[in-house]
């Protein structure tokens, strides 16, 4: 018999995708600080991939405590060039800077999704996806912030892939939903897999 299905993240973008695939969940986001979970783990040889997903299952965790008996999804994206985690952009002056630090070169992005059930994690996903920015002028940086305002802010790389976020690429190596935060396709095959939605 099936459960029910909540989505510990309050991100627009991916209660869209679980909406559009026909997913019937309810939403209860997490209320944990990320940076101060992330913080032990900079430095203890932990990767990017690593990040992602011990913060996608701290988020399920702890909605999952007030959920027994259901499946909890926690997910969680980091943004990585080179050695150095990108976080969503405080202020349009850090998200300026962010998109400087990618243009040109070739970053990657760590989507992680989870299942918890009465506080245990009973699966796992982490997808990688390559995207390589054009080489981006600082003039056109400036108008493009300008154009998107405070959307640049919600998105760990300054950008959007399913808005005006594509023009500043050149290539993608990688699954269109793991850009943009989940997974999908592996979460439903384990969500059908448990009997959780009709396959």
């Amino acid at each position: 018999m099936a459960k029910g299905i909540v989505l510990a993240s309050g991100s627009v973008h991916r209660r869209e995708l679980l909406k559009n695939a026909g997913v019937d969940f309810t939403v209860r986001p997490a209320e944990l600080d990320e940076r101060l979970l992330e913080a032990p783990l900079l430095g203890s040889g932990a990767t990017p991939e690593d990040v992602a997903a011990v913060l996608a299952e701290a988020k399920a965790t702890d909605v999952s405590g007030n959920h027994p008996n259901e499946i909890v999804i926690g997910a969680d994206q980091t943004l990585a060039l080179g050695d150095r985690v990108f976080h969503k952009p405080a202020n349009m002056e850090e998200a300026r800077r962010t998109l400087l630090s990618l243009s040109g070169r070739t970053h990657t992005l760590n989507s992680a999704v989870v299942l918890v059930e009465n506080g245990v994690v009973v699966w796992r996903h982490v997808a990688v996806a390559r995207i390589t920015m054009r080489d981006l002028d600082p003039g056109f940086i400036g108008r493009y912030l300008a154009a998107v305002g405070g959307r640049a802010l919600t998105s760990v790389g300054a950008y959007q892939i399913e808005r005006e976020g594509v023009q500043l690429m050149e290539a993608i190596d990688g699954d269109y939903f793991t850009i943009i935060g989940l997974p999908i396709l592996p979460l439903l095959k384990e969500l059908r897999s448990r009997g959780e939605i009709d396959g």
